[in-house]
């Protein structure tokens, strides 16, 4: 089975090394890199060129937004399954992918914890997202994978098709929905840390972020789940990450 990781960039020279040292630092060989950046003006195109590597395209052009560069990604890999690698994430060790493989050889979609992370040099976890077993009800119950720890076959994710370019902060989420909530695939679940994510992401950068995202999320439901104007997810979801956040000092 080829994997295709899908990795999106606008001026990550600061991490884009950490993210791409993981990538090739995997110990599954049949793998791919999709570099999708959207023009960068700092060194961050030069530093992803710099590797030299044939496992990695690298794809630089301006765009709409990172939905829009994830489309873009969608439409050029070349594997049998796919994910996404954010431009400052990295693997948790070099046996993340191998773990994907071997769950998708039971499932059509799957999906782990995540530790969200100070920087990749500290690596000191500020959250821990800890994966569940999709509820009966799903979406519906708060429930959502991480997204960075979401990978699908290749039949998914064609008959899934594009993310939503209206939705500003929650198009990964909606598309997930759409995975998990519309065609009846089979989920597995990994249980171990696949991704660290730094801190600061589009969707949780501040609490202006997280009311739109909610909102978003929201909007979601109500288009694919014929959720009411407030369902039960509104308040469940973010009150799911409440117990993730780790106190300083504790043993990680």
């Amino acid at each position: 089975m080829k994997i295709s990781v899908i990795t999106v960039a606008y001026n990550s020279a600061e991490t884009i090394t950490h993210t791409i040292e993981s990538f090739l630092a995997q110990d599954y060989e049949d793998r791919e890199m999709i570099l999708i950046d959207g023009a960068s003006n700092d060194a961050t195109l030069s530093i992803a060129t710099s590797f030299g590597s044939n496992r990695i395209r690298v794809i630089s052009e301006s765009d709409r937004g990172m939905y829009d560069a994830l489309n873009k990604g969608f439409g050029l890999y070349s594997g049998d399954a796919v994910g996404v690698l954010n431009a400052d994430d990295t693997y948790h060790d070099k046996f993340s992918l191998s773990r994907i493989a071997e769950a998708l050889d039971n499932a059509d979609i799957v999906h782990g914890h995540l530790n969200f992370v100070e920087n990749h040099v500290s690596k000191r976890a500020v959250r821990r997202w800890r994966a569940k077993p999709k509820p009966e009800r799903g979406f519906r119950t708060g429930w959502m994978p991480a997204h960075p720890t979401f990978y699908v076959k290749r039949t998914v994710a064609e008959r899934v098709g594009k993310f939503d370019l209206s939705l500003k902060t929650a198009s990964d989420y909606d598309w997930m929905l759409r995975a998990v909530e519309l065609h009846g695939y089979s989920i597995g679940l990994i249980d171990h840390i696949l991704i660290d994510m730094q801190q600061g992401g589009k969707s949780t950068i501040n609490l202006g972020s997280h009311v739109v995202h909610n909102l978003e999320a929201l909007q979601a439901r109500r288009r694919w789940l014929k959720s009411g104007l407030v369902d039960y997810a509104l308040v469940a979801k973010p009150a799911r990450k409440i117990g993730q956040f780790v106190r300083r000092g504790a043993d990680l």
